[in-house]
């Protein structure tokens, strides 16, 4: 099998390592010009990999530069990965591999298809998440299912306990999913459009602590939204606190904010100036 990957991110410089891992190998890597990068959020360069590996890199302005098409058909890739990387292939790039592009997102397709996949998952009170490889095709996460792989969410779970756990799911996923791409024996099953489901972005505003909000709420937006995130915030007497942690028990020393139904108790906070 001939695959690409590309990505510019550490989640996929991760699956690509588990691909070498399982004993597999790639044909072709793609990622970002140094300069595009160097403010992307969690960037990591995979030059150091392509190294050590003899896998040839290509630096790209665009997912749909020319000349990405070009080594695809060039080099004759059945499959291009293309994980950890926020721009859209378009219809030249999905077609040119000879058995198509393939992604990863973070939910169990067809539910939550979109943004803030881990934050979503939290502040919808899930009992359960997951990863799935998918085919890409001209929609929004809407492409055929390859694998996928359940996450539990525990009651108490956190933005960053759930994103070290997405992300381990990733690589597991690969493991188990290259020996199948590999043979052949790999089925893809179109999403159930009954049951699908589209969660929105989210902005900085979405993230304000009010007090119309019951202590429930306020505890799953904090969970949510706190690192790798910016955190839920809260303007208070004496000015802004961004919020990392807390409880819906009082704590000795914690920040007391007022909710709806009581008094939420703010245990790991960053003062800000007042935004006034």
């Amino acid at each position: 099998m001939r695959a690409g990957f590309l990505t510019c991110v550490q989640l996929g410089l991760a699956c690509m390592e588990a691909i070498y891992e399982v004993g597999g190998e790639l044909t072709l890597a793609f990622t970002l010009h140094d300069h595009l990068a160097v403010n992307k959020s969690g960037r990591v360069w995979i030059d150091s990999f392509c190294e050590q590996h003899a896998l040839p890199m290509i630096k790209l302005h665009h997912v749909n530069d020319g000349e990405l098409v070009a080594a695809i058909s060039r080099e004759k890739l059945d499959w291009l990965f293309v994980i950890g990387w926020s721009q859209i292939a378009g219809a030249e790039v999905l077609a040119t591999p000879r058995k198509g592009v393939l992604g990863m997102h973070p939910t169990l397709l067809p539910q939550g298809r979109g943004r803030a996949s881990i934050p979503w998952a939290i502040l919808k009170g899930l009992s359960q998440s997951g990863v799935t490889l998918f085919k890409l095709d001209d929609g929004v996460d809407t492409g055929a299912i390859v694998a996928q792989e359940i996450v539990p969410i525990a009651a108490d779970e956190t933005a960053t306990t759930l994103y070290e756990r997405i992300i381990f799911s990733h690589v597991s996923l690969m493991r188990s999913s290259w020996p199948k791409l590999v043979n052949g024996s790999v089925g893809l099953t179109p999403q159930d459009e009954s049951i699908a489901s589209v969660w929105p972005g989210r902005s900085p505003e979405d993230a304000v602590i009010l007090p119309a909000m019951t202590l429930t709420e306020i505890d799953r937006l904090v969970r949510a939204v706190t690192h790798p995130y910016p955190g839920a915030y809260w303007d208070g007497p004496l000015g802004r606190i961004v919020v990392w942690a807390g409880s819906m028990h009082e704590i000795d020393g914690a920040i007391p904010i007022p909710a709806r139904d009581g008094t939420y108790w703010a245990t790991q906070v960053l003062r800000k100036d007042n935004p006034s």
